[in-house]
């Protein structure tokens, strides 16, 4: 999400897709706020631009400027919605994509075809190290803006692409094109409902493939509510209704998005209904928060997939035994019971629960908690006398990262302690950079619901949020022809297949499934959160 890393993390997560919880910094009252605006807690992006802004405090934020080209439905389906009509070829490798006509951007120009196309090349370009290129892979011409070390070294030492178009990408009509992918994708409709796949304007560039100064803080995009003013770093973004929208229209008229930076600050700034709605209560407030609230403490059903993820690249990590020992002395109930008091559920696969495909207990023995077997298993192993696990602060990881470290030195008898990184948005660029920080505290929500959108982006070898430096031709291989398969019952065999390996190397250890635990102030009602941690922006009101 996850430059070519989808975090919605994360990202969780993803984009990546790597998770953040909304938190809280500074001066409470805000004056931007109106009768009938809304105030909601958020960090701060990372980016915005929609093909690099893959983590989840961006995702919120690009709910309100964009209108995506479909959605899902209650049965998981992908809808329609700035797209007329999406429809595929036979052998289902070339897509169509037809817009509704009259919608506009936010300075008034039309949203045509080209605009997609415009953004999705330069998403797709590698020398723009976009955090979603990632996405644009499965289109015809990618690897002509991605090409690699002659040698096969890797992207890193590549030559200038020759070109910053995908031939995949044709303009029809005005409002039609057609997208050919470089092999056949039944699911492709639900992968475009993703925020990397929005639309750009002319107004976004300043020559052919060339992003305007400026524009990301000013973003002009085709959804509900325009920007009001510029992105103020660290403190907040605001939006407003976008009088011409042509899509559902909402019932408030914008929002706040106020960044913090720690959550029992926006907790309280929840409570004395300074802040509107909180998307991700702190661990430290779950006990008080059915009190403080009453009926505006929630909780409903999400993608969250939280993990630990183990960097292979250094030489204490590459052996899957010790990795599995570290996995099993971590006792997974106990820390979803004791700490997060069963807002959150112990995960023992690499999926989600809400896609189809998932498997209880696919991760089998390394994720049961057995510190004896642990304990030999490390030591045989010859794992490392030194543990560290890494994460931002501005999350509110710290109680159950120690719980964590304390369960792993009692099990294995070595030293854990817990790294802090100021904020997500540090942690990830270090990342990014393979830089030494340890295990790495991640989470994913999904883009899209299907299991290969865990798979591929957290695990493929060149996924966008596989930060361990893990590799498996296998697994890449079994994920490759579950997304080529006629049906989605045969894409499923596979990806279960290529789950299993992950079981056997264990490059990231599965911890828990969350859900969203939310809450609001009794100036809104009718607040909802969906499936990917948004909230329900079309429904949300202010009391009157």
């Amino acid at each position: 999400m996850l430059g070519k890393r989808p975090w919605k993390m994360a990202a969780v997560a993803a984009a990546i897709s790597l998770l953040v919880a909304g938190c809280g910094s500074g001066d409470s009252e805000d004056p931007t706020a109106t009768a009938n605006t809304v105030v909601i807690g958020i960090n701060e992006p990372q980016h915005l631009l929609p093909t690099n802004a893959t983590d989840s405090s961006s995702a919120q934020v690009l709910n309100s400027l964009f209108y995506p080209l479909v959605s899902f439905d209650a049965e998981k389906k992908p809808v329609e919605v700035a797209a007329e009509k999406v429809s595929a070829s036979k052998n289902n490798r070339v897509w169509t994509i037809k817009l509704k006509p009259g919608y506009t951007f936010h300075n008034g120009e039309p949203v045509t075809a080209q605009n997609y196309i415009d953004a999705w090349n330069y998403g797709a370009y590698k020398p723009n190290a976009q955090g979603g290129g990632y996405f644009f892979e499965r289109i015809a011409g990618y690897a002509d803006l991605n090409p690699l070390d002659p040698d096969g070294a890797g992207p890193e030492k590549a030559p200038q692409p020759a070109t910053n178009k995908m031939s995949g990408l044709k303009k029809i009509d005005d409002l039609t094109f057609t997208v050919t992918l470089s092999a056949p994708f039944a699911s492709f409709k639900s992968v475009i409902a993703y925020s990397v796949f929005y639309p750009l304007p002319k107004a976004a560039f300043s020559s052919d493939g060339v992003i305007a100064k400026g524009f990301e803080d000013k973003l002009i995009g085709n959804g509900p509510f325009k920007m009001k003013g510029s992105w103020e770093h660290d403190d907040k973004i605001v939006v407003e209704k976008y009088s011409d929208f042509k899509g559902v229209v909402p019932k408030i008229d914008g929002v706040t998005w106020k960044i913090y930076g720690d959550q029992m600050a926006a907790y309280a700034d929840l409570v004395s209904n300074n802040l509107d709605v909180q998307t991700a209560i702190p661990t430290d407030a779950l006990a008080n928060a059915p009190a403080d609230l009453g009926e505006r403490f929630l909780k409903s059903e999400n993608s969250v997939f939280e993990f630990i993820g183990f960097p292979t690249f250094l030489p204490q990590y590459k052996n899957a035994n010790v990795r599995k020992a570290i996995s099993m002395a971590i006792n997974r109930e106990e820390i979803a019971s004791q700490i997060f008091l069963g807002s959150r559920t112990a995960a023992k696969a690499f999926v989600s629960p809400v896609v189809s495909g998932f498997r209880e207990n696919s991760c089998g023995d390394a994720c049961n908690y057995n510190p004896t077997k642990a304990r030999d298993l490390y030591r045989e192993n010859g794992g490392p006398e030194e543990i560290k696990i890494t994460y931002n602060v501005d999350g509110g990881h710290k109680s159950w990262v120690d719980a964590t470290c304390n369960q792993i030195r009692a099990s294995l008898q070595v030293k854990c302690i817990g790294e802090q990184e100021p904020k997500f948005a540090v942690m990830q660029d270090k990342l990014e950079n393979k830089q030494d920080i340890g295990l790495i505290r991640l989470g994913w929500i999904m883009d899209y619901p299907l299991m290969e959108n865990y798979l591929n982006p957290l695990y493929g070898t060149n996924g966008g949020s596989n930060y361990y430096g893990w590799s498996s031709t296998a697994f890449d291989t079994l994920v490759k022809q579950g997304s080529e398969a006629s049906s989605p019952e045969a894409s499923i065999k596979k990806w279960q297949a290529a789950e299993d390996i992950l079981a056997e190397e264990m490059p990231v250890i599965p911890l828990r499934y969350g859900q969203n635990v939310f809450g609001y102030s009794e100036r809104v009602t009718n607040v909802e959160m969906d499936l990917f941690s948004k909230v329900n922006l079309y429904e949300i009101e202010t009391v009157v």
